[in-house]
């Protein structure tokens, strides 16, 4: 496929993003996210196996917390839902049933990929979540794929929604190009309503540095973030979870409403 193809291609993936319900879309070349921070630095942590690990990992040959590519794939399409403040349902959590808006995430993704096979014969598969499960680094993929940067409190931050989106990935079997970095940071001249709003603590000190990891990019942009400190909040968070009536689920379902106090506090992308 010669690189106009290509870049036509890349155009009406967007495009068909957009009208099976995405709020973004962008792609991110392989090559670009193996050597993006996450990527780089997470396998050099401490092991993680708190909320949000999967434990099953698929191989013991691949280091905790390595993205294991699988054969052939040579970029992502990465979708972006949109989570306002006044739908927190979207991401409520109803015992082992997923959320609504990630449920709307791989009606996106399960169409594009059907979307891209019958129409251009190109191999596309739904990405898991978690990384022990052939996942990837979502939030460094969708920097790739031109949504925005990684703020201060650890999130992705999109000039229109700011940190307020969800996402899923879609890996091609065609080396399609990033869709490129944004000239975008909001985080230079702000206050950071976001960390200082964090009673957790899980902003209140340096715990990354960049000699350990051999480089600049770490959590929390300065290696403040302490997901740890985080973990524990979301198991309080699940602890905390009542039982309900939910129209559509069931009766007496637990209902899990993990914080989103650094999310929401954040100014960018606020009307």
């Amino acid at each position: 496929m010669s690189g106009k193809d290509l870049l036509k291609l890349h155009s009406e993936i967007l495009v068909k993003a957009k009208e099976l319900g995405a709020t973004l879309v962008g792609v991110a070349n392989v090559d670009d996210l193996n050597k993006a921070p996450s990527y780089t630095v997470t396998p050099l942590m401490e092991s993680y196996s708190g909320v949000g690990a999967n434990k099953g990992r698929m191989s013991d040959l691949i280091k905790v917390g390595e993205v294991s590519w699988p054969e052939g794939v040579k970029s992502v399409v990465v979708v972006a839902y949109a989570h306002p403040e006044d739908q927190p349902e979207l991401d409520y959590w109803y015992e082992s049933i997923d959320p609504i808006g990630n449920k709307k995430l791989v009606e996106i993704v399960n169409g594009l990929a059907e979307w891209l096979q019958k129409n251009h014969g190109i191999n596309a598969f739904p990405i898991l979540y978690h990384i022990e499960k052939g996942g990837i680094y979502l939030k460094d993929a969708a920097v790739y794929a031109g949504m925005g940067c990684i703020g201060k409190n650890n999130l992705l931050l999109t000039p229109d929604y700011g940190p307020r989106v969800r996402l899923r990935a879609l890996s091609l079997d065609i080396d399609l190009p990033s869709t490129g970095l944004a000239a975008f940071d909001p985080c230079a001249d702000c206050e950071q309503p976001c960390t200082k709003f964090c009673s957790h603590g899980c902003f209140k000190e340096v715990v990354h540095n960049s000699f350990k990891y051999g480089r600049e990019e770490l959590p929390g942009r300065g290696g403040q973030y302490n997901r740890i400190i985080c973990n524990t909040q979301m198991t309080r968070d699940e602890d905390k979870a009542l039982e309900q009536n939910v129209p559509g689920i069931g009766e007496s379902v637990r209902v899990v409403k993990y914080c989103r106090k650094c999310e929401l506090s954040c100014p960018v992308g606020k009307v």
